[in-house]
């Protein structure tokens, strides 16, 4: 593989740490990095799947912060709804 091939991988390396950090799922990050970098999902795919053969460990354990993070925001969705709700029936209950 040439310098310049060798540069690109590291950058999409790079850019995929950087996704890592925000907390983005691969979809996401594949996404981000197409519009913003111009770079094709599949590139970004690939060295997305070595990281995470090589990084098993890590990897595992970002997958589950991810769905504790979807679990959250599920329950906060819920929550809202119930204290609107509670809101809505309170504001009836006192007549305004």
């Amino acid at each position: 593989m040439g310098d310049s091939s060798k540069s690109y991988i590291h950058m999409v390396q790079h850019l995929i740490e950087t996704c890592l950090v925000f907390n983005m799922t691969k979809e996401e990050c594949m996404e981000a990095l197409s519009k913003h970098a111009d770079i094709q999902t599949v590139i970004t795919s690939t060295v997305w799947n070595e990281l995470e053969k090589e990084n098993k460990e890590f990897f595992e354990a970002y997958a589950v912060s991810e769905s504790k993070k979807d679990q959250t925001s599920e329950e906060e969705e819920e929550t809202s709804k119930i204290i609107q709700k509670m809101v809505s029936d309170s504001s009836k209950d006192t007549g305004e």
